[in-house]
């Protein structure tokens, strides 16, 4: 998942970025509205976590636009100004949900992931490919009967990996949906955690899942 983070108060954005990277999840972090309204306004993110005092351009006004170009991203509203009128404007405005300032990071965690599943139209179904399942609510991983542990970062690599099963995914989309960073900064990580989820769940050569395309990437598929 990829969350844009639009805050002007340093500690509280590393503060956001850090929790939400220790779930597994893709962090951009933004400090003015127009940066966040330019790079929501291209997609790709599952939600936009955003304040609403901020500079350059005020939250309200880059909810305003980002309603008015049809982009349909969640957008959560996450303020000190928590006055009910100041809630009421802001889902007036098209935000999905509001949290005021100061506040609890695991409900913030809870609400993001609902309104996540809210736009994807229903509660998330269990993935599986051959006898791997991922269950993406309970953030249950399992082959066959034997439940897997998996770190967060080797769950949301895995969860890209099987979202994309049957299909070959570079390194660098790889990167960029599961650390959102620059691939060149960080060469070697998509290896080291593609082995870290092999030793867990492919330790049957006969039975392997997670297969290397070189000088591509890699593919999760069931070989028959």
């Amino acid at each position: 998942m990829k969350i844009l983070v639009a805050e002007d108060d340093r500690k509280i954005a590393s503060f956001l970025k850090k929790g939400f990277a220790q779930e597994g999840y893709s962090v951009e972090l933004v400090d003015n509205g127009e940066d966040a309204l330019a790079i929501a306004s291209r997609g790709g993110f599952d939600v936009v976590v955003l304040d609403l005092l901020l500079p350059r351009m005020d939250g309200w006004t880059v909810i305003q636009r980002l309603r008015a170009a049809r982009v349909k991203t969640p957008v959560l509203i996450l303020s000190a100004r928590g006055q009910v009128e100041d809630r009421v404007r802001g889902l007036q405005l098209g935000a999905d949900d509001y949290l005021p300032k100061p506040f609890s990071f695991t409900e913030l965690l809870a609400r993001v992931r609902g309104l996540v599943r809210r736009s994807q139209g229903q509660p998330p179904g269990i993935l599986q490919v051959a006898d791997l399942t991922l269950d993406p609510g309970a953030r249950v991983v399992k082959r066959g009967e034997d439940r897997i542990d998996l770190t967060p970062r080797e769950y949301s690599l895995l969860e890209f990996l099987m979202r994309n099963a049957d299909r070959v995914v570079t390194k660098n989309s790889i990167v960029e949906h599961v650390w959102g960073m620059n691939f060149d900064s960080f060469s070697n990580v998509v290896e080291v955690y593609v082995n870290y989820l092999r030793k867990k769940m492919d330790r049957d050569p006969e039975r392997k899942l997670i297969h290397t395309v070189r000088g591509v990437g890699y593919a999760l598929r069931e070989e028959t």
